[in-house]
């Protein structure tokens, strides 16, 4: 998961190939929860690990419920089973409506004493309606703010109160269908002895999530007969029964941005298309239908049983006018399909919208507008009228309002005709349901090779700058390449597998370097599975780097594999010649430098500390030495390019590098100049 403060994203031009998507935010709660309400364990597979589920699981261990995360998506939850939860409990709920609002009618029914909070969001979405429906049952709820909206106490200490059931419970269907889905259950907690029966008062929006509840309900025993979905009867005698396992099918939602990605994006590589596993159009999930409006706009979709293959078919795509209440958080992504498709796009019957992880009617259109479109919202309708021309496109940082689905539909934006740029704010608010998006995204995604950015930081033995490139990589949330390692990687692999390094084993060696599978991650290196950071850093290692890089075809081997590195979202790389040989094209080169008696000092220290006995005066001498050498060998000397910005880290901290090459960087995006604009 990019956990950067913005995510910046190339112009990508192409897409195909296969995505495994994560379990369903919708069904994986309430899976959550039903096998807390039921007796026995019940073992739960490929559930969705997400910062929602987390709250669930981390509420249900509260409440007195055995979770045991056996790993890969695997999780066995020991149910209540009748016993009353362990209470007095404080439970945070984050931002997860599927997890506050069900909770709260359970632990109200369960009895104890209670309080329920979350995120700031969270203290902004409502939830009177539920809170009144179980007043109308005798359940004691308090409101601890806003009278309508959480933080609220359940006050049940001295046990659950005699509930009421004489006249059917009343619950408004036009705000949330979660209102309902926690009613429907939790309710079957009061319906030992006589039938349950939930009227819905006004219209029940998002009848297909209600539809998941149902299903779900019949799996774990419960039955519920509904008339035209405005009265839900749960029959007297229900009781929770775990299924004993249940598998969580991928999300719906999740699959809609794929969907739109096969539907804009041109296929690459000889393969045709996006085919998504892990869900089918026989899926249980209502946002499924998503695919109804891909199709309208000109997507051609095919599936089976938990598969999906969608290509681009019409283009331009055709403009819509849908009624989307069936569809209301997949249909955030087809508001920015529009922005592809030839004439206004009107999307209807989403009112529901603004009272989601944020305002989502004026968030899209404000984001929209960014990137150029004409927008009109109204109460519960958008209307997106696309570009007229290309070049009418602009640069755009989108703003995430911390709602994951905001950032993971605007990442379609980035296969913009005109080819700029789009800047995602808080990427990491993807982890609500779907952490690895962008790193899915781009298994799939292709960018010009001229258009993946490089930032090249070269200079001298003990400039600082592998640790200044590495901390840039980090920042930007690109990949990172220390080109220092890579001959001492390959001498490292060479006498793993058996050669000599020798002229006689040149072209073995140049051809085992050409697909060295080489990694940079977390400050380690990596040779496949095999941590080899402190393996390539001993004297030997060093020796032996020094006699693979006088072999001209592994030379030459080495430099197809460092252009390797350059994929999305984009590089930094560390040398002595990025900016000279390596990428000559990079935007931003950058010379970092210091004083030898600067560098003798930090190498005096960074050896001291280790433990190893040194000479300050015979370092300084040796730094020097190495620099004439480097900066007068025939091939590649050490040299700023001729564009390159020289930076003196002499007096500077790690950090004060950092952020002065970040600062070149930003100058040189789009998105400053749009902000100076307004």
């Amino acid at each position: 998961m990019y956990s950067t403060a913005f995510l910046d994203l190339p112009p990508l031009q192409a897409a195909a190939g296969e995505v495994h998507l994560p379990g369903s935010k919708s069904i994986s709660n309430r899976v959550l929860l039903l096998a807390a309400l039921s007796a026995g364990t019940t073992t739960v597979h490929d559930l969705l690990a997400s910062d929602d589920t987390r709250v669930m699981l981390d509420g249900l261990r509260q409440i007195g419920c055995t979770v045991d995360e056996v790993g890969g998506g695997t999780v066995h939850i020991t149910g209540l089973g009748g016993r009353t939860p362990r209470s007095p409990a404080k439970l945070f709920m984050g931002n997860a409506g599927t997890a506050m609002r069900p909770l709260t009618a359970a632990l109200a029914l369960l009895g104890g004493e209670f309080e329920l909070a979350g995120v700031p969001r969270m203290h902004e979405r409502p939830i009177g309606d539920l809170v009144d429906a179980l007043r109308q049952l005798g359940c004691q709820i308090d409101y601890l703010g806003n009278e309508g909206y959480p933080p609220l106490r359940i006050a049940h200490g001295q046990g659950v109160p005699a509930l009421a059931l004489v006249a059917p419970i009343r619950v408004r269907g036009d705000v949330s269908s979660q209102f309902l889905t926690a009613l429907l259950m939790a309710l079957p907690l009061a319906a030992a002895s006589q039938d349950v029966v939930i009227e819905v008062v006004g219209e029940l929006i998002s009848k297909p999530y209600i539809a998941i509840t149902l299903e779900l309900l019949t799996r774990f025993g419960i039955t519920v007969q509904h008339d035209q979905w405005q009265r839900f009867t749960i029959p007297a005698g229900s009781h929770y029964e775990s299924p004993g396992s249940i598998h969580v099918e991928a999300d719906a939602s999740s699959a809609s941005y794929f969907i739109a990605l096969g539907a804009i994006a041109a296929s690459a590589g000889g393969q045709n298309g996006i085919k998504i596993q892990g869900v089918g159009l026989d899926s249980i999930q209502g946002d499924i239908r998503f695919v109804e409006g891909a199709r309208a706009m000109g997507a051609v979709v095919t599936g089976g049983p938990n598969w999906l293959q969608i290509e681009r078919g019409a283009w331009p795509l055709t403009a819509i006018d849908l009624d989307c209440n069936h569809i209301p958080d997949a249909a955030m992504t087809l508001a920015v399909m529009a922005l592809y498709a030839q004439g206004t796009t009107t999307l209807r019957n989403i009112a529901s919208w603004r009272v989601k992880e944020t305002d989502r009617i004026a968030a899209m259109a404000t984001e929209l507008r960014k990137l150029g479109a004409t927008v009109e919202e109204g109460a519960d309708f958008i209307r997106v009228t696309p570009h007229a021309r290309v070049e009418d496109w602009r640069a755009a940082s989108i703003h995430t309002y911390d709602d994951h689905r905001v950032a993971m539909c605007f990442s379609l934006a980035a296969f913009n005709p005109a080819g700029v740029p789009v800047r995602i704010e808080d990427p990491k608010c993807v982890a609500k349901t779907f952490p690895d998006y962008f790193e899915t995204l781009f298994s799939v995604a292709q960018a010009a090779i001229d258009e993946v950015p490089v930032i090249c930081i070269d200079g001298p033995t003990a400039s600082g700058k592998g640790t200044v490139a590495a901390a840039v990589a980090q920042r930007l949330g690109y990949r990172f390449l220390d080109s220092g390692a890579m001959y001492r990687i390959t001498a490292l692999a060479a006498i793993r597998t058996g050669l000599q390094i020798d002229a006689g084993h040149e072209a073995r060696i140049a051809q085992m370097a050409e697909t060295l599978p080489v990694r940079f991650e977390g400050g380690r290196v990596w040779l496949a599975s095999d941590d080899v950071t402190d393996a390539i850093r001993t004297e030997e290692a060093g020796m032996n780097a020094s006699r693979v890089s006088a072999l001209p075809a592994v030379r030459q081997a080495l430099v197809a594999l460092q252009h390797s590195f350059q994929r999305v979202p984009g590089l930094v790389a560390d040398g002595r010649d990025m900016g000279t040989v390596i990428f000559p094209d990079a935007p931003l080169k950058v010379y970092l430098t210091a004083s030898a008696a600067c560098r003798a000092e930090r190498r005096y220290k960074q050896l001291i500390s280790k433990g190893f006995s040194a000479n300050i005066d015979d370092l300084r001498a040796d730094l020097e030495a190495r620099d004439l050498r480097d900066s007068s060998r025939p091939v590649a000397p050490l040299k700023p390019a001729q564009d390159a910005l020289v930076l003196d880290n002499s007096d500077l901290t790690i950090e004060q590098a950092v952020e002065k090459v970040l600062a070149w960087w930003q100058e040189r995006q789009p998105f400053a100049a749009v902000a100076a604009q307004g």
